[in-house]
C-alpha cells in the first residue's frame, strides 16, 4: 500500500477518529482535536461517559454475552451461550466505545473493564484467526453455513472498527492483533477463489476498508473492494423479504435507490464509499451519491430516519412515510451519520453535514433517555394512546417496546449510541489543508494542524437553542488561516457572519472568514424563528397536515396522559411563536361523534376556544411517564 493511501494530503499528523480517508475534499479532525465543553453535546458526552457506556456493560454481563467468550474457552458451548446470533458484534461496539470514551476522557475503571473483556476474546479466538461464539465448534452449525442470516462477517466488521479505534488513540494492543488475524482469515476464506459470497447485513465492508487505512494492509481495501462488487449478484439465497432485503438483488453500481434492510443499505453505502474514495474509483461514488439522493427525496423521515416498515426493518416505496408505524431504527440513523458523513468529506458538499444534524438531534439524541439507562430502538413520530412503561429489569421486545426499555433481546442500538457519542468530535470539524470547517456546532475548542502551523478556535454556543456560533482565534499560523462554517439548508434566509466586526449576509452552504489571526473573533448568527413545515402532497399519510421546526430541532406535540387534551383531540389554529416558556402553537380541541361505520363524511365538534399550546423538542419526548405525542399535526378545517 503506497503512502498516499495512509494518510489524507490535507492532513500533516495521522487522524484518530473512525473514518479517515486518504483522499477527497475534506480530510477530518480527529476526536483529541475536538474538545466539547458542555452544552447539549458536552452533556450528552458526559451521560456517556457515567451512564451509557456501563449500563451497556452492565446488561451484557447479566446477560451472558460477555461470557459467550469464556464459554467458548470453557468447551460450554452451545449449551451456555446466550443472545442472539449477532451478540459477539454489540461486545465489539462496547469495546469501541469505551476506548473513544478511555481517549476523550481518562477513566481507570473503564480501562480495567476495557482490559478484562479483550482478555475474554483473546482466548476465544481459534488458530487461524476464526472468531465467533455462535458457529463452529461441537454441537454448533459449521462455519459459515449461514451466510444468510449468520452475521459472522458482520461480527467481524464490528470486531476491526473497534480495533481502528485502538490502534488510532492507543497503539497496537492485543485487541488489534485479534482484529489483524481475523482480517487476515476474512481474506483468506473470502478471497478470490475460496467462499466466493457476501455477508447478509453489510458492515464487514466499510471495517475493512478503515482498518486498511489504520494499517496500511492494501489486501484488506482489497477484500472491502471484493465483498462490494459481489453484492447485488445473487451470492446469497432468496428469503421471504426478497434479495433486496440484504442488497443482494442489484450491484451496488446499478441501484438508483436505498432499499431492503435500512441499518444494512447504510452500512453499504458506507462502504462502498470507503472503496471508492480510496481508489478512485468515481462511478462508484457517483452510484451512491444517486442512491442516497434519492433516497433523502423519497424516502427520509423529517427526522432524518429511514425505516417505514416493521417488517423486515426496511425502508418503504417512494413516498411510504407514515407516521404512527414508523420504524426509523436508531442503528440506521448511526448508519446514516456514518455514510453522510462519509460523502461529505468526500465531496465537500454541506448538504450531508445537514443530514447528519438531522440526525443526530432528531433520532440518536432521542433514542437515550435523560438518565441514560433506557432506550428507544424504534422512533415513531406518533404515539396515539399513552405507552407502556417497561420493568427496568426485563428485557423488552424491540419494536413492542411503546416507551423507552433499559434493554432489548436484540440490542444494537444502545451500544451503537455509545460509541456514536464516544467519538462524536470527529464529525464535528475537517480540514481542506488550509481551513478549518466547522460542520457541527458545539461549546468547546477545534485545533488543526495545518502546513504553515497549527489553527486552534475556541467555540461559544447554547447551539441548538441559539443560533449564535461565536469562534475566537487563539492559535493560528503567521499568515493567518480561513474558518468555514456551514450555514444549514433551514437558515435560507436570515444568516449573517461577521468578521472582526463587519457582517455581512451569507447563504446556505459554507460561510467562509478568510485569514483569521490570533485574536480574530467570527460570529455566525442564525435565524431560530420557529417554521412551519409542509409535506410534499405525493405522500399520502401525511395530507393537511404540519410540522414545526426550530433550528436543527424538530418539534412535536406532547400531552402527559391525565392532559386536558390528547394529542389526538388538538389541531393547529395558527402560526407557532416564541415565547418565554418555548415554542407555542395556537391549536383548537375537536371532538367527533361515534358512528357505527368508520366510513362517511364526519364534521370536528370543537370542544372549546383556541388554545395556547407549548411544542417540545421531539428528542425530549416520553421521558415523564406515559403520553400521546404527534410530530405531524392537523390542521383544523382538513
Amino acid at each position: 500500500m503506497s503512502d498516499a493511501l495512509l494518510q489524507h494530503p490535507h492532513a500533516t499528523t495521522p487522524v484518530d477518529g473512525p473514518v479517515s480517508p486518504s483522499r477527497g475534499t475534506l480530510s477530518p479532525i480527529g476526536v483529541t482535536g475536538v474538545r466539547i465543553d458542555g452544552g447539549f453535546w458536552g452533556r450528552m458526552q458526559e451521560l456517556n461517559g457515567s451512564a451509557i457506556i456501563r449500563h451497556c456493560y452492565t446488561w451484557m454481563e447479566r446477560l451472558g454475552w460477555i461470557d459467550n467468550f469464556v464459554a467458548a474457552v470453557e468447551g460450554r458451548l452451545p449449551k451456555d451461550r446466550t443472545g442472539r446470533e449477532f451478540s459477539d458484534s454489540d461486545v465489539y461496539k462496547l469495546l469501541e466505545a469505551m476506548v473513544w470514551e478511555m481517549a476523550r476522557a481518562d477513566d481507570a475503571e473503564l480501562a480495567g473493564l476495557y482490559e478484562a473483556v479483550v482478555a475474554k476474546i483473546v482466548a476465544a479466538q481459534e488458530a487461524d484467526g476464526y472468531l465467533n461464539t455462535r458457529f463452529g465448534r461441537p454441537g454448533q452449525e459449521p462455519r459459515y453455513s449461514d451466510l444468510e442470516w449468520g452475521h459472522e462477517l458482520y461480527c467481524y466488521g464490528h470486531l476491526m472498527q473497534a480495533a481502528v479505534a485502538r490502534l488510532r488513540t492507543h497503539g497496537e494492543d492485543d485487541l488489534v492483533r485479534v482484529a489483524r488475524r481475523a482480517a487476515d482469515h476474512v481474506c483468506e476464506v473470502f478471497g478470490p477463489g475460496a467462499i466466493e459470497a457476501v455477508c447478509g447485513h453489510a458492515e464487514v465492508e466499510t471495517a475493512l476498508a478503515e482498518f486498511a487505512r489504520a494499517t496500511g494492509e492494501a489486501r484488506y481495501l482489497e477484500q472491502a473492494r471484493i465483498f462490494v462488487e459481489r453484492r447485488g449478484t445473487g451470492t446469497l439465497a432468496d428469503i421471504e423479504f426478497g434479495r433486496e432485503y440484504y442488497q443482494d438483488d442489484v450491484p451496488v453500481r446499478d441501484a438508483e435507490v436505498l432499499r431492503g434492510h435500512a441499518v444494512r443499505a447504510m452500512y453499504l453505502a458506507a462502504g462502498a464509499i470507503d472503496v471508492a474514495v480510496e481508489l478512485e474509483d468515481d462511478e462508484l461514488l457517483h452510484a451512491v451519491e444517486r442512491q442516497l439522493d434519492r433516497t433523502v427525496a423519497r424516502r427520509t423521515y423529517l427526522t432524518g430516519g429511514i425505516g417505514a416498515h416493521h417488517e423486515g426493518e426496511s425502508f418503504g416505496a417512494d413516498w411510504e412515510l407514515p407516521s404512527e408505524r414508523a420504524y426509523s431504527e436508531t442503528c440506521a440513523s448511526v448508519g446514516s451519520m456514518m455514510t453522510y458523513h462519509r460523502m461529505m468529506l468526500a465531496t465537500g458538499e454541506s448538504r450531508y453535514a445537514d443530514l447528519v444534524e438531522r440526525n443526530l438531534y432528531n433520532v440518536v439524541a432521542t433514542s437515550t433517555a435523560e438518565d441514560g439507562r433506557s432506550f428507544f430502538y424504534t422512533n415513531t413520530l406518533h404515539r396515539r394512546a399513552p405507552g407502556t412503561v417497561p420493568a427496568a429489569d426485563e428485557v423488552s421486545p424491540r419494536a413492542a417496546a411503546s416507551m423507552r426499555a433499559p434493554w432489548f433481546a436484540v440490542s444494537c442500538c444502545p451500544p451503537n449510541v455509545a460509541r456514536t457519542l464516544a467519538s462524536l468530535g470527529s464529525y464535528l470539524a475537517a480540514t481542506d489543508g488550509n481551513a478549518v470547517y466547522l460542520a457541527h456546532y458545539a461549546a468547546g475548542q477545534v485545533t488543526a494542524a495545518l502546513p504553515g502551523g497549527s489553527l486552534t478556535v475556541d467555540v461559544e454556543t447554547a447551539y441548538p437553542h441559539d443560533g449564535r456560533i461565536t469562534v475566537r482565534v487563539t492559535a493560528a499560523p503567521e499568515g493567518g488561516a480561513d474558518v468555514v462554517l456551514r450555514v444549514p439548508a433551514w437558515a435560507e434566509s436570515g444568516a449573517v457572519l461577521t468578521v472582526r466586526g463587519e457582517s455581512s449576509p451569507v447563504s446556505v452552504g459554507w460561510a467562509r472568514a478568510e485569514s483569521v489571526r490570533v485574536g480574530d473573533e467570527v460570529v455566525l448568527d442564525l435565524p431560530m424563528a420557529p417554521r412551519v413545515v409542509t409535506p410534499d402532497p405525493r405522500i399520502d399519510a401525511l395530507r393537511g397536515q404540519v410540522a414545526v421546526e426550530r433550528g436543527p430541532l424538530v418539534l412535536c406535540l406532547e400531552r402527559s396522559a391525565d392532559a386536558d387534551y390528547s394529542a389526538e383531540e388538538l389541531r393547529v389554529a395558527g402560526d407557532p411563536l416564541d415565547s418565554d416558556e418555548g415554542v407555542i402553537l395556537p391549536m383548537v380541541p375537536v371532538g367527533f361523534d361515534d358512528e357505527p361505520w368508520p366510513f362517511g363524511a364526519r364534521t370536528a365538534t370543537a370542544l372549546g376556544e383556541t388554545v395556547m399550546v407549548p411544542l417540545i423538542p421531539y428528542h425530549q419526548w416520553g421521558n415523564h411517564g406515559p403520553s400521546t405525542m404527534r410530530v405531524w399535526m392537523p390542521v383544523a378545517g382538513h
